[in-house]
């Protein structure tokens, strides 16, 4: 009788598993959020074919994020204008512009308070973090969470790569068609066709008069 009972028992597990399974299935692609939804209406723009996949990290200010066509970003990635809800950027909106046919890997950051653009055709790994401001450390009298916050534009060039885990700082220029080597962290200027690793990331490669030359 024990070993009908687990049998029945194991049966109903899988039954729920798959139901389960399936009603996440259609919560995930319903809740995706899409021109022409009402989550989408938040966005200064919100391309055609472009989606956010469901769920979300957290989305702030959407109306000072700008995002082209056709742009995938994945789930549980934070979008972010500003440092609270409702704050007035109008005079520097859009403070972060993605462009078109751009992909965002899963659990990755962006936020902006000041400027980051990224171009078009840029496509990151997972878990890649994009800011614009950072933490001062003048006053050592005081913590570092109420000392100035400084604020330097980021951008993307289009065509680049940012790979698994890469880091973008304030101030930080990469740009067109360069790779990034996962685990990077980005905090300068990184020329165009190249490619750039380390911490902080240095070019180790570059196209130069139709060859590619290490450096």
């Amino acid at each position: 009788m024990s070993g009908l009972v687990a049998g029945a028992r194991d049966r109903l597990e899988i039954v729920a598993a798959d139901v389960i399974h399936g009603v996440w299935e259609q919560v995930t692609r319903m809740g995706a959020i899409r021109a022409g939804t009402r989550r989408g209406a938040r966005f200064a723009h919100l391309g055609e074919s472009s989606f956010i996949c469901f769920p979300p990290t957290a989305l702030m200010n959407e109306r000072h994020i700008s995002i082209g066509h056709h742009t995938l970003i994945g789930s549980h990635v934070t979008l972010s204008a500003g440092m609270a809800l409702g704050q007035d950027l109008d005079a520097i909106s859009p403070v972060v512009t993605i462009g078109d046919r751009c992909m965002i890997g899963k659990g990755s950051g962006i936020v902006g308070h000041l400027s980051i653009q990224i171009g078009d055709d840029v496509w990151t790994g997972h878990h890649v973090y994009i800011t614009d401001q950072n933490h001062g450390y003048d006053d050592l009298t005081r913590p570092i969470s109420q000392q100035a916050q400084p604020e330097r534009p980021v951008r993307i060039g289009s065509g680049s790569w940012l790979g698994h885990g890469t880091v973008v700082l304030p101030g930080s220029v990469i740009g067109s068609h360069v790779a990034v080597g996962a685990g990077s962290v980005v905090n300068g200027e990184l020329p165009d066709y190249s490619v750039c690793a380390g911490a902080p990331a240095r070019p180790v490669r570059q196209w130069v008069d139709g060859e590619w030359v290490r450096l």
